[in-house]
C-alpha cells in the first residue's frame, strides 16, 4: 500500500477508507483507466499555476481545517471523518491485502519514478478532493429517486433491491432511511463542488466558486484523477443518522454506497456479494441508531461492539431463508476479505474488531438463523440485539 503512504505523508485531510488485512490472491484484475493517459501536458502545468495563484492566500489551511460537519453530534459519523488517510503501521497487519494491492495498482500513475505524488494531483488533494464527493452526498442527496449505483449504474439493481428488501426484514420503522449514491463525477460539476465548499467549508459564495472553478479544471484535466470517477474519492459507504444543519434544513436518515469499494470488491471477485454485504451492514446501523443501540461511550470497546452487531445483523440477514437466501459459504469467503479492512489500531476509537472477533459476530448471526426450529421466522431486531449483547463477551475474547 505504498502509493497510500506516500500520499499520506502531505495530505491530512480525513477520509474513511475499507482497506484489508486478508491474504493475497494469486491474480488482481484492474480495470481499464477509461482511455487515460498518465501523460502530464506543459499546458496543464501551466493552468495549475494560474490556478493556484488565484486563490486566496493559505488556501490549503483555510481547507485543512475542521469542517462545519465536524460539530454534527453523531458520534459515529464524526469519528469517520476524522479518521486520517494513513494506514498505521502494525506488525500484525498485513497492508499488502487484495483490495489494498488493487487501490495501490490505481494509484500507480499518480506518482513518479522516484515515488514523488504529481504536483497537479496534490494540488487537487490539497483542495478537498478526497472530501468533497462524501460530503456532497452527506448534505445534498436527500432522495432515494433516481439514483444509480456504479459509475455505470452496474450495482443499481442489486442496490436497490436489497435495500427493499432489507426494509422488508427487519421490523424497524425504515421508510423514512434515505438510500443513495456517492460519485466522484461530481468533482467535475461546477455547481455540486461550490454548493459543498459553502455548506460544508463556510465559503461565501463568491469565493465557493473560485475554488469550484479550480477544482472542476484539475479533476478534468488530469487525466490520472479520471473525471473524478478514480475509486479512491468514493472508496466508503457509510450510515447515517439525521440531524438539523442549519440553513439546509434537516438531513434525513441516509445510507451511501460509494462507487469506489464496489468497485474494489468487485475486481478482486465479489461482485456478486459485495453490494448486497456491504448495504446489509450500513443498514445493521440505522437498526442500531433506531433501537437507541450506540452507547454513550466514545471508545474502542463501544465502537467494535457497535460494528460486531452489525456484522451479525448483516450476517443474519444476508443467509436467512427469508432473507437474501446467499449460500453461507460464499458469504463467508466475501466476509473474510471485507472483515479484514486493516483494523490494526486496536486502541483506537474507530476500531471495528479483529477479524477473528468480526468472523465470529458473523457465524454467530448465520447460526442464529440456520438453526432456528422454525426457519421461515424472523427474529425482531430488538431481540436480536438482546442475543448478541449476551453473547458478546464470548467474542470479544477470540
Amino acid at each position: 500500500m505504498k502509493h497510500l503512504k506516500l500520499i499520506t505523508t502531505g495530505i491530512a485531510f480525513s477520509f474513511f477508507i475499507l482497506t484489508g488485512c486478508e491474504k493475497e490472491p494469486e491474480s488482481i484484475t484492474s480495470p481499464a483507466t477509461a482511455g487515460f493517459s498518465a501523460q502530464h501536458s506543459s499546458e496543464l502545468q501551466i493552468n495549475a499555476d494560474a490556478l493556484r495563484a488565484s486563490l486566496p492566500e493559505g488556501f490549503e489551511e483555510r481547507l485543512q481545517h475542521s469542517t462545519v460537519l465536524l460539530s454534527n453530534p453523531d458520534p459515529q459519523y464524526r469519528s469517520m471523518v476524522n479518521r486520517a488517510l494513513a494506514i498505521e503501521e502494525d506488525p500484525n497487519c498485513d497492508a499488502n491485502t487484495a483490495t489494498s494491492l488493487w487501490l495501490d495498482e490505481q494509484l500507480a500513475d499518480w506518482f513518479d519514478a522516484n515515488g514523488r505524488l504529481d504536483p497537479n494531483i496534490a494540488f487537487a488533494l490539497n483542495l478537498a478532493a478526497l472530501d468533497l464527493p462524501t460530503y456532497d452526498a452527506l448534505v445534498f442527496e436527500n432522495s432515494s429517486d433516481n439514483q444509480y449505483y456504479g459509475v455505470k449504474g452496474q450495482y443499481t439493481k442489486q442496490v436497490t433491491k436489497a435495500f427493499k428488501d432489507l426494509q422488508r426484514f427487519w421490523d424497524i420503522s425504515s421508510e423514512d432511511i434515505v438510500l443513495a449514491a456517492m460519485h466522484g463525477s461530481m468533482l467535475t460539476n461546477k455547481a455540486k463542488v461550490a454548493r459543498t465548499y459553502e455548506a460544508v467549508y463556510g465559503m461565501p459564495p463568491a469565493m465557493a466558486a473560485v475554488y469550484a472553478d479550480a477544482m472542476v479544471e484539475l479533476a478534468s484535466g488530469i487525466p490520472q484523477l479520471r473525471g473524478g470517477d478514480h475509486p479512491i474519492f468514493t472508496f466508503n459507504a457509510f450510515a447515517l443518522q439525521g440531524f438539523n444543519f442549519g440553513p439546509y434544513g434537516t438531513i434525513p436518515d441516509k445510507i451511501i454506497m460509494g462507487d469506489g469499494i464496489m468497485d474494489a470488491f468487485a475486481a478482486v471477485g465479489y461482485s456478486d456479494v459485495a453490494p448486497q454485504a456491504i448495504l446489509a451492514h450500513e443498514f445493521a446501523h440505522q437498526i442500531q441508531y433506531e433501537l437507541n443501540l450506540f452507547g454513550s461511550e466514545d471508545s474502542p470497546e463501544a465502537t467494535r461492539r457497535t460494528e460486531l452487531m452489525a456484522d451479525a445483523y448483516s450476517a443474519y440477514y444476508l443467509s436467512h431463508a427469508r432473507g437474501a437466501t446467499m449460500q453461507w459459504k460464499r458469504v463467508q469467503q466475501f466476509l473474510q476479505v471485507f472483515f479484514n479492512i486493516g483494523d490494526c489500531s486496536f486502541s483506537s476509537t474507530g476500531h471495528h474488531g479483529t477479524p477473528t472477533q468480526r468472523m465470529a459476530a458473523a457465524e454467530w448471526g448465520y447460526n442464529l438463523a440456520n438453526d432456528a426450529q422454525k426457519q421461515g421466522h424472523i427474529m425482531s431486531a430488538q431481540e436480536f440485539a438482546e442475543r448478541f449483547d449476551a453473547h458478546l463477551s464470548q467474542l470479544v475474547m477470540l
